[in-house]
C-alpha cells in the first residue's frame, strides 16, 4: 500500500494518475453540451449505494471510470452559458493549476513551521486586499473558508469590541435581505433570539438608513448595546449595495463596529469601471470577500479582514505544541493566531497564481463584463410583457417572473413559476434559482459567467415561459 503515498519514490506514478484524471475532466468539459443531465435522486441514489467501500478496485483507471457513472457525467457544470442559478462562478486556470500544487505539497497553514513561503504569500494577498479596499496602514485578515464563517469572526470580534458583560443587551442590525449567515452566526455567539434587528429595504433592495438611525436611536434609549451594522455590498437575491458612506456615519455617530459582508460584490474592488459603486467601503470595521465568487476562484477561497490588527487578537489562544506565547516575541509568523480554523488549506495559492498570471485587471475586465451583462438582460425581462423584472441590478444578477396574460390569481401564478424552475431543472437545458419577494415566488439568474450572452439570457426566457405555459394548460384541462 505504500505504493500509494505521494513522494520521491511514486512522483511518475503521481503525474500518470493526476494526468489521467485532467484528461478526463477536461475531455468530459469539452463534450458538455448543457449544465446538467437531468438526473433524479431516485435515480441516482442507488448507483451510489450499490458501491461496496471495502471492496477498492486498486487500479486508477478503473475508479475514474465508476466516476464517470457516479459524478462526472451528472454533475451540475458551472462553466456552462447557461447554468444561471446560484453564486458559482466558472473557474479560471491559473487557480485551478494552484488548486492542484496545494493539494499535492499540502501545506497546513496554521503555523510557520509547516508552512513557511504559504504563510508569507497568504499575508501578502491579505494586504493587496486591505489596500484595495482602503482600511489603512494598521489593517489584517486572514483567509476563511466562506462568507459564513468570515461573517461569524467578525461578529465576534464585534462582540468582544463592544466589552459587554450582558449577552441579552446586544444587538446587530441588517437589512431584511442581507444574508442568512448574521442570524446564524447571532446564535453561535451565544446572543438572544430577536438580537438581530431587521432594517427595511428601499425599492432597490437597499438598507433605509433613516429606519436604521431610528433602531439605533430606539437600542440606545432602551438601555440596549449596538454592537455591528452589517452593511451588505451584494446582497443573494438582489446584488443591491446597501448605501456605504451612510451606514458608515451612523456607525461613528452610535459607536457602533460597522461590517461589510462583500463576499459577492468584493470583485468591484478590482473592477475597471464600477469600482465607485462601493465607495464607503474603506470606513468598514471589518469586510468579508469570498474570491471563490467574483474573482473567479475554486471553492473555498474567502477572507475576513479588519481595519485594527489588534482586534485579531479576540481569535486568538496560543497551546504550547503548537503556537506558544514565545513565538509572537520571536516574531514567527503564525496564522493560526487570528483565525478560527487550526488546520487550514493554503487557498491563497490560487489567487496568487491568478493574480501573477492574469493581474488585478484581467479579474476586474470579467466581473465588468457580467455586470454589464446583467443591465442587458434587464433590458430584454423589463421589455418583455411576460415578465415582470423586481430591480434593475447593481451587480450581475435579475429576480423576475413570469406573468400570464390569462391567470390573474396570485397562487396559481406562483404555481406557474415554482413549475417552470423544477422543470427547467429536470430538462438540463439550463438552471435558475428562485426566491421570494413580498411572500410571491420569483426566478432568479445569477450571472457569473462572461461566456453567457444575452441570446442564452433570451432562450432561457423563452424556457420558462414555455414550461409555465405547459403548467398552466395542464391546469385548466384540470379544472375544465
Amino acid at each position: 500500500m505504500r505504493s500509494h503515498l505521494l513522494n520521491d519514490t511514486t512522483a511518475e506514478q503521481y503525474r500518470r494518475s493526476v494526468t489521467e484524471g485532467v484528461e478526463r475532466v477536461a475531455a468530459k468539459l469539452a463534450a458538455t453540451e448543457r449544465p446538467f443531465t437531468g438526473i433524479t435522486v431516485d435515480t441516482l441514489s442507488p448507483r451510489i449505494d450499490e458501491i461496496d467501500l471495502d471492496q477498492p478496485l486498486h487500479d486508477t483507471g478503473a475508479v475514474l471510470d465508476e466516476l464517470e457513472d457516479v459524478y462526472l457525467r451528472d454533475a451540475i457544470y458551472f462553466h456552462h452559458p447557461r447554468y444561471l442559478a446560484h453564486l458559482n462562478c466558472p473557474v479560471v486556470i491559473p487557480a485551478v493549476l494552484g488548486e492542484a500544487v496545494l493539494s499535492a505539497v499540502n501545506s497546513s497553514l496554521d503555523t510557520w513551521d509547516q508552512s513557511a513561503g504559504g504563510t508569507l504569500i497568504e499575508r501578502k494577498l491579505i494586504d493587496w486586499t486591505t489596500e484595495r479596499i482602503g482600511l489603512g496602514p494598521a489593517a489584517d485578515g486572514v483567509f476563511t473558508s466562506g462568507g459564513t464563517q468570515s461573517n461569524l469572526q467578525a461578529l465576534l470580534l464585534a462582540r468582544e469590541e463592544a466589552k459587554s458583560n450582558s449577552l441579552a443587551k446586544l444587538r446587530i442590525f441588517a437589512s431584511e435581505v442581507s444574508h442568512f449567515s448574521v442570524k446564524k452566526s447571532a446564535k453561535l455567539l451565544g446572543l438572544d433570539q430577536d438580537a438581530v434587528v431587521s432594517i427595511p429595504v428601499d425599492h432597490d433592495k437597499r438598507m433605509q438608513t433613516v429606519a436604521l438611525a431610528h433602531e439605533l436611536e430606539r437600542c440606545a434609549k432602551d438601555g440596549l448595546v449596538p454592537i455591528a451594522v452589517v452593511a451588505t455590498a451584494g446582497t443573494t437575491d438582489f446584488g443591491s449595495i446597501d448605501p456605504l458612506p451612510e451606514i458608515a456615519e451612523l456607525c461613528e455617530q452610535f459607536g457602533t463596529w460597522m461590517h461589510v459582508d462583500a463576499a459577492y460584490g468584493c470583485g468591484l474592488l478590482a473592477s475597471l469601471k464600477h469600482r465607485d459603486r462601493i465607495s464607503g467601503i474603506e470606513r468598514a470595521d471589518s469586510v468579508t470577500v469570498d474570491y471563490h465568487k467574483s474573482f473567479f476562484q475554486p471553492v473555498s477561497s474567502s477572507a475576513v479582514l479588519v481595519r485594527d490588527a489588534a482586534t485579531l487578537r479576540h481569535a486568538t489562544y496560543h497551546a504550547e505544541y503548537l503556537n506558544p506565547r514565545r513565538m509572537v516575541e520571536e516574531r514567527i509568523p503564525n496564522q493560526v493566531d487570528k483565525s478560527l480554523q487550526t488546520t487550514r488549506r493554503f487557498d491563497a495559492l490560487k489567487l496568487w497564481m491568478t493574480l501573477r498570471t492574469m493581474g488585478a485587471d484581467g479579474i476586474g475586465q470579467l466581473f465588468d463584463e457580467v455586470c454589464e451583462l446583467a443591465q442587458e438582460g434587464w433590458r430584454l425581462i423589463a421589455a418583455d410583457p411576460r415578465f415582470d423584472v423586481v430591480v434593475r441590478p447593481s451587480l450581475s444578477t435579475l429576480v423576475f417572473r413570469y406573468i400570464p396574460a390569462a391567470v390573474t390569481d396570485p397562487a396559481e401564478i406562483d404555481r406557474a413559476n415554482l413549475y417552470a424552475r423544477k422543470a427547467l431543472f429536470a430538462s438540463g437545458d439550463a438552471i435558475v434559482a428562485g426566491t421570494k419577494v413580498g411572500g410571491r415566488h420569483y426566478l432568479k439568474f445569477t450571472l457569473l459567467n462572461p461566456e453567457t450572452q444575452a441570446s442564452d439570457i433570451a432562450a432561457v426566457l423563452d424556457l420558462i415561459a414555455g414550461h409555465a405555459e405547459q403548467y398552466l394548460g395542464e391546469s385548466l384541462d384540470r379544472a375544465s
